[in-house]
């Protein structure tokens, strides 16, 4: 069964003739809120299976239980917005989908299980089609490179072709997305940027909305309503840039190094950051960064060992005592739990915040934290704006280490600060 162009271009409107007819080997469309993208994509991908009786398609989302009420109901949709969902068979356990004439799949996957990710396979046809949405939470490049080497794979029947889709907001011009598919033109690439001027679909209190926000905040409009590249509002910290600096000498008094420790596993990296801090010229710069899941404690031992922190006081997270106490025994002897209390988040990010930041730029991970850590939308139960719980696993280090900030009183070039401020608190190994 196929469906006639006519109907689906009165389906999809206007603004995607040439992603929907795009061939290349990579398909990738940032776009702005109410730009269509990912109805669009969803419609494509229904219409292409019912066209290509050999294709298959693996839907790809960062965590897995974050497909049901995304692609799968997207992917739903759309084939009731066409007409065909009696030809479709949809189950949730498993989660995918049957074109029920030919046998065909749609297939869903996390990135937070590479083992199934990599495993992907149908027995009718092959598996040439691949839609990523929300890319941009895809962090790593090497995390799509592995699934890029593997799906789609197989041999393709004459008349069908290989393709990976590309979906995402476009809240970091940081983001490897950009570099990678963006920056460098390549013939196997097609990029595409919507807005919401395309979608014909919106009434006009939709469009008000977008006017008053092109008045009011003109940077969220950039990237909310227009799909350019940046941050739409709401960054935890603004008054960073990425340089790499080259402290005199003759400065070095003015300087300190701090430390900072944030424990993860399975979901979540270890972080630890390294920082100096310059209280008389307000500056900060990052240096160096630890970035990795799946630590145990002699990794990370090893690793503060190996750059050699292992004699540095390091504040760690003091929800872990038993980590602390491990690496203590592993020669870390000097790590000590932050200190946590009401408003602790609020009041370590407004002092940081006091801060100019520089950031090096080989500490890459710390440059996505600060592109993409933002406040929540709506208040907390107790009225409060707060940070939201992601990307902030080295920021949240950093504001354990800075704690410490406040007794490093540099006095002069000839007598740098050396002894503890605080003894009752530090002890005489503070310097």
């Amino acid at each position: 069964m196929t469906i006639s162009e006519q109907k689906v271009s009165e389906i999809i409107g206007g603004g995607y003739d040439e992603f929907w007819n795009c061939t290349t080997r990579y398909r990738v469309l940032k776009g702005g809120k109410a730009s269509k993208k990912s109805s669009t994509a969803a419609l494509n991908f229904i219409f292409r299976l019912m066209k290509y009786p050999k294709a298959n398609l693996l839907v790809v989302r960062r965590v897995m239980n974050t497909h049901r009420d995304s692609t799968f109901a997207q992917l739903s949709w759309a084939q009731s917005r066409l007409g065909v969902s009696h030809l479709w068979s949809n189950t949730v356990s498993p989660m995918e989908m049957c074109f029920l004439p030919t046998g065909q799949k749609i297939l869903f996957r996390g990135f937070d299980d590479v083992l199934k990710l990599a495993s992907a396979t149908v027995s009718s046809g092959v598996l040439n089609f691949v839609w990523i949405e929300e890319a941009f939470e895809i962090e790593r490049e090497a995390d799509f490179d592995k699934l890029d080497l593997s799906v789609p794979r197989g041999k393709t029947p004459q008349g069908i072709f290989k393709q990976t889709t590309l979906t995402f907001n476009p809240w970091s011009a940081t983001h490897w997305l950009k570099k990678r598919f963006f920056d460098v033109p390549s013939p196997e690439v097609s990029t595409f940027t919507a807005n919401y001027k395309c979608n014909e679909f919106l009434d006009s209190t939709d469009l008000a909305v977008f006017s008053r926000m092109e008045k009011t905040n003109r940077r969220k409009y950039e990237v909310a309503a227009l799909g350019n590249w940046g941050i739409s509002e709401g960054l935890v910290f603004e008054n960073w840039q990425v340089a790499a600096l080259d402290i005199p000498s003759t400065e070095s008094y003015m300087w300190k190094d701090f430390f900072g420790l944030d424990y993860g596993y399975t979901n979540d990296p270890t972080a630890f950051i390294a920082f100096k801090v310059n209280p008389v010229k307000r500056e900060i710069y990052i240096y160096d960064e630890i970035y990795r899941k799946r630590m145990l404690n002699r990794d990370i031992a090893a690793e503060i060992i190996r750059r050699g922190f292992a004699k540095e006081r390091i504040r760690a997270d003091s929800a872990e005592p038993k980590s602390n106490d491990d690496l203590k025994r592993m020669g870390i002897s000097r790590i000590c739990p932050s200190q946590k209390g009401r408003d602790s988040i609020l009041h370590g990010i407004a002092e940081i915040s006091e801060y100019k930041i520089y950031v090096n730029p080989i500490c890459t991970n710390t440059i996505y934290e600060l592109s993409n850590y933002v406040y929540e939308d709506k208040p907390s139960a107790t009225g409060q704006i707060m940070p939201a719980d992601r990307n902030n696993h080295l920021c949240d280090a950093m504001r354990y280490a800075f704690c410490d900030v406040k007794f490093f009183k540099p006095l002069s070039d000839t007598e740098p600060i050396r002894a503890p401020y605080k003894p009752d608190i530090f002890g005489s190994d503070f310097k």
